[in-house]
């Protein structure tokens, strides 16, 4: 069987290696892929994740089977309509359903029509206007570009001063380019965030271990706000009491919000959540897998990945039943120094194998090879997850299997977990 992944990061490099563990003999294709990749499928890197028609037309030349669009940008642009006009079935959202991460207008308007609980907020299409609104709110604030921004067009504003600063790069000095043509204010909430992923056929939906991401590029959340600093699974503020009301007053009302606008989401729904002391609210929709969720969540997945996807696809979730394993994860994410503004690439990167601990998996994210030999490319390079019975193995797995990769001006954070054991400890 052939199967195509679209994407070049960690999370495609959970998604592959999880294919493969439930299929090995899968012919698994990547566009573009990425150095790690490439020992577990067959990269094309002239193709771009955003070249739509390009990536259609190579699916039907070497006759694929199935498809997997993992990254925003395709999805947002309509890769999966492109491929299905080819006749190729997909996991993943059309275009109508995945403008539910690719404008944020429309997700936070979406909630409000159909009493989904959120964060109050307004939605200005000129920087004049946002400006003049900032005199009659109470700060914090947080500000949101519309569109797409790699994970970093969300800015939490405690005064005037940073709420100006952000309406200006975004609207008027253009750093997110097209993306930042509106904007959304709303308020600041408060509470523990939770990464809830959702395989999802637009009728059914089944959510996923839970997940705690790490955002900021430093210790103590201190820092830049990045793509995610590293993860771990399950998230212990996610407890049977809020699942069964996020179940009931998010997720299906989400599901059914969609249908409503003719927008039938089918794939992974990503829920960004924050439990409030007025209870669960959502912060943010994804139209895929997160990243670096999915390094965590897809290791503890016990159902045969591709199973799952193809009664996405052919709207019988129903008739699956979705395990996970009783055990947890930890990712941390080694990125290139300097990582998410300025930082130098093209590092060999160095892997002792022979002493990686059994319960350890490389993902992939930033790498290429050059001359047979592994460099780094981007700013998160390798995401390290370890798999144990209790989160604190897990923990102390990862970090041991860190201590044996290096390259020049790597870091990683050294805290990630300790806020979850701390909850664990607590119960």
């Amino acid at each position: 069987m052939n199967i195509l992944v679209v994407g070049s990061g960690g999370r495609e490099h959970a998604i592959i290696k999880k294919l493969k563990e439930g299929r090995p003999d899968l012919n698994i294709f990547a566009v573009p892929g990425n150095g790690g990749i490439a020992s577990d499928a067959v990269c094309v890197p002239e193709i771009s994740a955003k070249d739509i028609d390009k990536i259609a037309d190579f699916a039907e030349k070497n006759k694929i089977d199935f498809a997997v669009v993992a990254l925003d940008d395709p999805l947002v642009l309509g890769a999966v309509d492109k491929l299905h006009e080819k006749g190729i079935p997909c996991f993943g959202p059309n275009k109508k359903a995945a403008r539910i991460e690719g404008s944020k207008v429309f997700a936070k308007n979406l909630m409000q029509k159909y009493g989904i609980p959120t964060a109050k907020y307004s939605v200005f299409e000129s920087a004049d206007e946002a400006l003049g609104f900032l005199n009659a709110t109470e700060f914090p604030v947080v500000v949101k570009a519309d569109g797409l921004a790699l994970g970093k067009g969300v800015f939490i504003c405690p005064d005037r001063d940073t709420a100006e600063k952000a309406i200006k790069e975004i609207m008027l000095n253009k750093i997110f380019g097209e993306s930042g043509n509106k904007i959304v204010i709303e308020e600041y909430l408060t509470g523990p965030e939770v990464s809830v992923l959702c395989f999802t056929d637009g009728k059914t939906i089944i959510p996923m271990v839970s997940s705690m991401d790490h955002k900021r590029a430093l210790d103590g959340d201190k820092g830049f706000n990045t793509g995610g600093m590293g993860t771990i699974a399950p998230n212990p503020y996610f407890t049977e009491e809020v699942a069964k009301e996020c179940m009931e007053k998010i997720f299906i009302p989400t599901i059914n919000a969609l249908n409503a606008e003719d927008s039938k989401f089918k794939g992974c729904l990503y829920f960004g959540l924050m439990i409030t002391k007025d209870g669960p609210k959502v912060i943010e929709y994804n139209c895929r897998f997160g990243d670096p969720e999915t390094q965590v969540v897809l290791p503890l997945l016990k159902t045969d990945l591709l199973s799952i996807m193809l009664a996405t696809e052919n709207e019988c979730l129903d008739s699956i039943d979705v395990e996970f394993y009783d055990k947890s994860a930890c990712c941390v994410v080694i990125a290139s120094g300097g990582y998410p503004e300025k930082y130098e690439t093209g590092f060999e990167i160095e892997i002792d194998e022979k002493s990686l601990p059994e319960n350890i998996s490389i993902f992939q994210a930033g790498t290429k090879l050059r001359n047979g030999k592994l460099v780094t490319s981007s700013g998160r390079v390798l995401g390290v997850t370890a798999v144990a019975d209790t989160l604190k193995q897990a923990i102390i797995d990862a970090y041991k299997a860190c201590s044996l990769i290096s390259f020049t001006n790597c870091f990683y954070r050294k805290d990630i977990g300790q806020k979850a054991l701390e909850i664990i400890n607590k119960k």
